[in-house]
């Protein structure tokens, strides 16, 4: 398989560190070769890992074990750690632009992302609400049907809506959102997750589910007509649920996925329990696209504290998601 691309994020962030240390485990944690994206001067100012440029993904094959293969995107101006600029920014912009590119020309397997400020990027030019959304749109995908996962070894969850105030959520929740994501959700499960017959949950957006309408009609006039649609298409989803009592681990052995009504709902439960290993990845796409879920951490940037945890379960994922959806292309296919 090609290897991966990894964009570095904003290069004043804590993404070349935690890269420079997952390339620093790719024999401990058989990582799969892969080559990163931005500037290789802001690696260099935050490790002593061996960098060596390339012009070509093809070339990381070879060089991977050696050393870290960068396509290099020189900055306008100096890169200092934990102090972002415009020119940072615009490096962090055609990044991202290059991944996404290469991958979908197949140059490269999967697309992981490091993390990026959405407040620098705004001044380049950047006008999406992420970098899910850029992807999606890089794709050719409707925003609605690019669906975000949070995923660790114990969760899986994916927020029904996203970067919006809760002012707007009961506008935009309605039985065709949540029936569209949840057949993204299925279909992906099935072909990059390698899980046949996923079970889904749905979480409720009111205290206790709603109590039946006592507490809100959002459960019974927007959830149960999509749940009770999607279960006559046979697809295996049960609820809504109460959502504080969704995560227990006696509850989490029911299910594959929780779907939530709310972005927090979804994010503070991963965060909570699998904070250093969580991934965010983007359902939907022609493409696989991984990130960590966390953020850019200026304040940890060049005092070699960031975990790498996220960066290296991004980057598995990515590769076995790779894997796993080749293997279910052939299937169809020999089917």
């Amino acid at each position: 398989m090609k290897p991966l691309a990894v964009t570095l994020g904003d290069p004043s962030g804590i993404g070349p560190e935690i890269v420079a240390k997952a390339w620093s485990r790719r024999k401990s944690d058989q990582i799969m070769p892969f080559f990163a994206i931005g500037s290789a001067a802001s690696i260099q100012a935050v490790s002593s890992i061996p960098v060596v440029a390339i012009t070509d993904p093809n070339e990381a094959i070879s060089i991977f074990d050696q050393a870290l293969p960068v396509w290099d995107i020189p900055s306008k101006e100096t890169i200092t750690p934990g102090k972002p600029n415009k020119a940072g920014a615009e490096v962090a912009f055609a990044a991202l632009e290059k991944g996404v590119a290469l991958v979908k020309q197949g140059q490269a397997s999967a697309l992981v992302t490091a993390p990026v400020s959405k407040a620098e990027l705004y001044q380049v030019g950047f006008t999406f609400p992420g970098q899910t959304e850029f992807v999606a749109n890089r794709c050719g995908i409707a925003a609605d049907d690019a669906v975000m996962m949070l995923a660790g070894p114990d969760l899986r969850t994916v927020p029904l809506t996203i970067h919006i105030p809760y002012r707007d959520v009961l506008e935009q929740l309605t039985p065709e959102l949540i029936i569209s994501r949840v057949r993204v959700t299925v279909e992906d499960l099935k072909r990059n997750f390698a899980i046949p017959s996923p079970r889904l949950v749905v979480a409720g957006l009111n205290p206790h589910a709603g109590e039946n309408g006592t507490i809100g009609r959002e459960e019974i006039d927007s959830i149960e007509p999509a749940i009770r649609q999607l279960q006559a298409e046979n697809i295996d989803i049960k609820g809504p649920f109460a959502a504080d009592t969704l995560f227990s681990p006696r509850a989490r052995a029911t299910y594959d996925v929780a779907l939530c009504p709310t972005h927090d709902q979804a994010l503070i439960p991963i965060k909570t329990i699998n904070f250093d290993n969580g991934v965010n990845t983007t359902l939907g796409l022609p493409i696989i696209r991984t990130s960590p879920d966390h953020g850019t951490a200026f304040p940890l940037a060049g005092k070699n504290k960031a975990d790498e945890g996220a960066m290296v379960a991004a980057l598995v994922m990515a590769a076995n998601s790779a894997h796993n959806r080749q293997a279910y292309a052939q299937n169809s296919i020999d089917g």
